[in-house]
């Protein structure tokens, strides 16, 4: 029983790798896909045609890509945060104020879960959308986050996910990491100085309950030449901060 138990377990695993190999290669056919994640293309055939069946993976000609039906499952996850429905109209507002990008984020497994992004009319465009997972070390909406844990559960996470580089400016030492939470702590807001992605900026608060928990994060993001001087210490920082204040109090009496 032990052993048909165990079995289960690594065929869900597997079925997960393939959705994800799917995803990374932005669509496949079964030699590729077999190839990418060094499996039978035996096995990586049966997998997909019974994700096929279900509507999870889609074929047209040879072709494999990940269906629609996992927004179904996304969408219902994401309505179950307390967070999201009160955030929207107020970031869409802060974009629209700013003209940037205005991200919420939240976090899941140790990791950042971007749950809602609004672009204002001069907003960059980034690969990353609704749904990505990020180290949350190297990125300002992290750090908010993280301000607000416990030693052990920041232990926790980065003895689970690392601390990896994803630029030449990602703070990838636990002290270093450690004094920048404490600045957190003390201003209210977190900053991202092209530590995520080279040449982007990002201020970021947390929003809180009124238990202290902390909900998740907010931020505007932009490129480094309009993140700068005033705009990017003062001016910013304060709009970001009256938002999340907006958002602790919707939450709270909603």
């Amino acid at each position: 029983m032990g052993e048909t138990h165990k079995n289960k377990v690594k065929s869900v695993e597997r079925t997960f790798r393939i959705v994800g190999g799917l995803q990374e290669l932005d669509g496949a056919g079964v030699t590729e896909l077999s190839s990418h994640l060094d499996l039978p293309k035996s096995t990586v055939h049966n997998y997909l045609s019974t994700l096929e069946r279900e509507a999870y993976v889609v074929k047209e000609d040879d072709q494999y890509r990940v269906g629609l039906r996992f927004l179904e499952h996304g969408a219902f996850a994401r309505n179950q945060s307390e967070l999201f429905e009160v955030a929207r109209p107020e970031l869409d507002r802060l974009a629209e104020e700013t003209g940037e990008l205005v991200n919420l984020l939240v976090e899941e497994h140790g990791k950042g879960i971007y749950l809602y992004r609004t672009r204002g009319e001069n907003a960059v465009r980034v690969k990353e959308h609704v749904g990505n997972r990020v180290s949350l070390h190297s990125t300002a909406l992290g750090k908010a986050i993280l301000a607000h844990y416990s030693d052990r559960r920041l232990d926790e996470i980065i003895e689970r996910h690392g601390m990896p580089a994803t630029t030449d400016r990602t703070v990838t030492d636990r002290e270093e990491l450690d004094e920048a939470l404490e600045t957190v702590r003390e201003q209210g807001v977190a900053f991202d100085d092209e530590e995520r992605l080279s040449g982007l900026r990002c201020v970021a608060a947390p929003v809180l309950s009124n238990d202290d928990r902390v909900l998740g994060a907010i931020s505007v993001s932009g490129p480094s030449h309009r993140f700068d001087g005033d705009r990017f210490r003062d001016e910013l920082p304060q709009r970001v901060l009256e938002t999340a204040n907006v958002l602790e109090l919707n939450v709270t009496y909603s």
